[in-house]
């Protein structure tokens, strides 16, 4: 494969790559040794190339399922009776909070999902009932023929990306980062046949996973969602994913009751984004495109994957979800692909010229499915007029609607009956069944990284008493992540996981069962000092955008996990670092300041398999040994966001394929702690926590006679005394600051960021400012809220009657200050409160999804 672990270099030559790991990938034209197709790949290099792609450069595969005369036969049956309205039907996918079982019958949808945050009966999550129950509703009213219809039925998919992550009860497996760090395809065929079982136990039949990214900028919101920044490594695990899943094509196995489909995205390039903006412009010539963006699709096509989810983003700035070059050029016509190509979410409406309602450049790019969330019923009237008028040719239709019936049928959707009839439809116990919690718990154990042992402090003595802190050490959320029951992952508590384990329970019990003691402790203190510590914190849950970072900085601005470990330490304490991260971030002082550092990656609900590694059993010997390696390369400072092995120049602080284990010398010398980073940088989407603003951010004051004054300390009040601030108490001493208006005119207090900010991707969806208060008089009852875009540029929203008294996390929708006129793309003040008597305390003011009062837009 031309993979060497350690500081050497991988091939990525990637035509050879695939014929080796498939025997099905023709060579034909496709000859390139490097990035250049004459030399080896050294950087992601910018390209100033159009984005039209040339199909006879990519690998041709061997389509593993090919056309049977019985399957076209009965194709054509079922397209012959079926309407164009049917058909244009057929083509669209609604989000089950948008839709109704009566509106599926009417509009003969072809398909529903379940977004991040779309449960059964209008919830966030559900039980396993709930969900089988909605999908027998929703399959009797597909096929429901009163009205002469063809009765086709309905396909239900849902992101079921690390595990069947929507279902309570549910086994949660490490995020894909995290497997990455295994190196073993064969236990990511293990997860993704249990995570069908399990999906399929709950009546749905259709996964959004694998994730096929190649991440080669760690700032990116979703890098953990891929498998690794090597092509080669996420190649591997794509045919092992999609086996898993379905089954193995030509055999009993292949869709049967046990299997779901699988779709390989999001195709193309949005690993490769430019500054790992979501969603954004991947600008890379098209043999980087082929080589590294494309690595897991030959692989997953010929293992028969059934559909392929397109990108929202932009390859050398066109949107992929209206290049036909790509769609139908590359996927279809070169690749062979023989399954159907769907949107993701309103994707199609980004397309120049098109809305979420009206796209038939997706559709005629090649696109065959559109996942219209909320927009499915004018994006229904639009197609159908815009086939009648052939805007929309009817042979591309027919062609949309045919692959997505062969799908329909392979799966034995027309023969399998109702959810609850199928084989696993309504055995609840698969659902984090004991076998597959152990899968899990394994995962866990194998993907584990020690970057530093120092004096061979690990693995620890369960004899001794063990310290276990840090906010992570009883999370399972922070141990999951984002995709999580809810789309960021927010919003849950650990009794919301019946069958999770928390890194302490598990430490807990192996200690207790051992004969030590363990002692649980928020903040390091204690009652007994302990023999060591164990303090486990890192990232806090994300998912998408929100998680698009400037720099690899960890935790910027906020020193306290590295306070309570040197606090530690200063008192003879030996501290292990347990780091729960979805990307590599620079964390030199923290490993510096600890003596053992250990990177947990998300690891999922199972967190008993962190224990199994740090602690020896009973008995004193080693239970199991480090095994996980580098899948992303580790960085030496926070600028180095583009580090990916194969490189020129390539400089990691630990290099792809790193990882001790318990025989290597694990003493690190002291490592520089100059974070590479100048001047303030804002963190999207933070902006106040506990009464302070983040990096970059500034408080101002604005008095009634419009003079403005900057907040370095507090008390501190406007010139002119119409307004002031004072720090107050919330959860801890002085975490909040109370805004108080004299009375003598409007003033107002703002939130000010150092260089503007581009929220318009946060715009389109559910995305909050959300801001934890607390009106202090009444007096304030004509409060307002507000953003800028400059000094001329903004608006605000009367904030709406709240309890006196009462803190409060106060939402107000993004979309609300786009509709009133804010450009979201220059957002100067993202936060602001005006008023002209009366007081309000504020704590914390984030973008974020959870509230406990959300405030409805202003009629326009």
């Amino acid at each position: 494969m031309g993979l060497f672990f350690g500081t050497s270099k991988v091939s990525l030559n990637h035509c050879a790559l695939f014929a080796c790991l498939l025997g099905s990938v023709s060579l034909v034209a496709c000859t390139a040794s490097g990035a250049d197709g004459n030399k080896p790949a050294t950087s992601d290099t910018i390209a100033t190339a159009p984005a039209q792609a040339h199909p006879s450069i990519w690998p041709s595969v061997k389509w593993p399922l090919p056309d049977s005369q019985k399957l076209d036969q009965r194709v054509k049956k079922i397209m012959g009776a079926m309407t164009l309205e049917e058909k244009v039907g057929q083509t669209i996918q609604a989000d089950i909070h948008s839709v109704t079982p009566d509106q599926v019958r009417k509009y003969h949808l072809g398909a529903v999902l379940a977004g991040g945050d779309s449960g059964p009966n209008g919830q966030r999550w559900g039980t396993p009932q709930e969900w089988l129950k909605l999908a027998d509703k929703l399959y009797y009213a597909s096929t429901d023929t009163s009205d002469g219809g063809a009765g086709i039925p309905i396909l239900f998919g849902i992101d079921a990306v690390h595990g069947d992550n929507r279902m309570l009860g549910a086994t949660i497996f490490p995020q894909h980062s995290a497997l990455g760090a295994t190196h073993d395809p064969e236990l990511i065929g293990k997860i993704a046949q249990a995570t069908a079982e399990e999906v399929r136990a709950s009546g749905i039949n259709w996964a959004f996973a694998p994730t096929l990214a190649v991440p080669r900028d760690d700032r990116w919101g979703r890098a953990y969602e891929g498998y690794s920044e090597n092509p080669e490594l996420v190649a591997r695990y794509a045919k092992a994913a999609v086996l898993g899943l379905q089954g193995k094509p030509g055999t009993p196995a292949f869709l049967d009751g046990s299997h779901v489909l699988a779709t390989a995205k999001h195709f193309i390039g949005d690993g490769a984004t430019t500054d790992g903006k979501d969603q954004g412009n991947a600008q890379v010539s098209e043999t980087r495109l082929r080589d590294i963006a494309g690595a897991g699709y030959p692989p997953a096509i010929a293992a028969g994957v059934q559909t392929i989810m397109a990108t929202f983003s932009s390859w050398n700035g066109v949107k992929v979800t209206g290049n036909k070059s790509l769609l139908t050029g590359v996927l279809k016509k070169r690749m062979n692909f023989g399954g159907f190509i769907v949107g993701d979410w309103n994707a199609h409406g980004q397309i120049p010229g098109c809305t979420n309602t009206d796209c038939p450049q997706a559709l005629n790019a090649g696109l065959d499915m559109y996942m219209a969330p909320d927009s499915w019923k004018g994006l229904y009237e639009n197609t159908l007029a815009e086939v009648k008028s052939g805007k929309i040719p009817m042979q591309r239709l027919n062609d949309a609607v045919s692959r997505i019936l062969r799908v329909k049928l392979r799966l034995g959707l027309f023969d399998m009956g109702a959810p609850s009839t199928q084989p696993l439809g309504g055995k609840f116990d698969v659902i984090g069944s004991p076998e597959h919690l152990q899968i899990a718990r394994r995962a866990v154990r194998e993907s584990l990284v020690l970057l530093k042992n120092q004096d061979h402090l690990l693995p620890l003595d369960p004899h001794q008493h063990i310290l276990v802190t840090g906010e992570g050490a009883d999370s399972i959320p922070m141990q999951s992540g984002g995709w999580t029951l809810t789309w960021q992952g927010t919003g849950t508590t650990n009794a919301d996981f019946p069958n999770g384990v928390t890194i302490w329970d598990g430490i807990r019990k192996q200690v207790k069962a051992a004969g030590g003691s363990a002692e649980l402790s928020a903040d390091g203190t204690y009652k007994s000092k302990p023999d060591v510590a164990i303090v486990v914190y890192g990232e806090h849950p994300y998912a998408e955008f929100h998680g698009d970072i400037p720099n690899l900085l960890f935790s910027p601005g906020d020193k306290h996990d590295l306070k309570l470990i040197k606090h530690l330490r200063d008192q003879g304490i030996p501290v292990v670092s347990v780091f729960l991260t979805g990307r590599p971030l620079w964390v030199n002082p923290l490993i510096n300041a600890s003596n053992a550092f250990v990177v947990a990656w998300l690891p999922g609900t199972q967190g008993e398999g962190v224990a199994d590694v740090l602690l020896r059993s009973a008995a004193g010997k080693v239970q199991y040994d480090f095994h996980g390696k580098l899948a992303f390369s580790w960085p030496r400072t926070a600028t180095q966001y583009q580090l990916n092995v194969g490189q020129k120049n390539y400089d990691p602080l630990f290099p792809y394929g790193y990882g001790l284990t318990y025989a290597d010398d694990g003493d690190l010398r002291q490592l520089p702690e100059a974070s590479g980073i100048k001047g303030a940088t804002v963190v999207p989407g933070k902006y106040l926590e506990h009464g302070k603003p983040d990096t970059g951010v500034q408080w101002q004051l604005t008095g009634a006679k419009g003079v403005t004054t900057s907040v370095d300390s507090v008390p501190a009040k406007a010139a002119d005394g119409s307004i002031s601030m004072h720090p107050v108490s919330y959860k801890r001493q002085e975490d909040a600051r109370r805004i108080d208006w004299s009375g003598n005119g409007k003033a107002g207090v703002a939130l000010h960021v150092a260089s503007p900010q581009d929220l318009s991707r946060q715009t389109n969806g559910n995305v909050m400012l959300v801001a934890t208060l607390k009106v202090d008089t009444a007096k304030s009852a004509q409060l307002q809220i507000g953003m800028r875009c400059g000094d001329q540029c903004g608006a605000s929203i009367p904030l709406a009657s709240l309890p006196e008294d009462q803190w409060l996390r106060v939402g107000i929708p993004l979309k609300c200050f786009s509709h009133a006129g804010v450009d979201m793309v220059h957002v100067t003040e993202p936060f602001r409160l005006q008023a002209a008597s009366g007081s309000v305390s504020v704590n914390r003011v984030v973008l974020g999804m959870e509230a406990d009062k959300t405030l409805a837009c202003p009629t326009q």
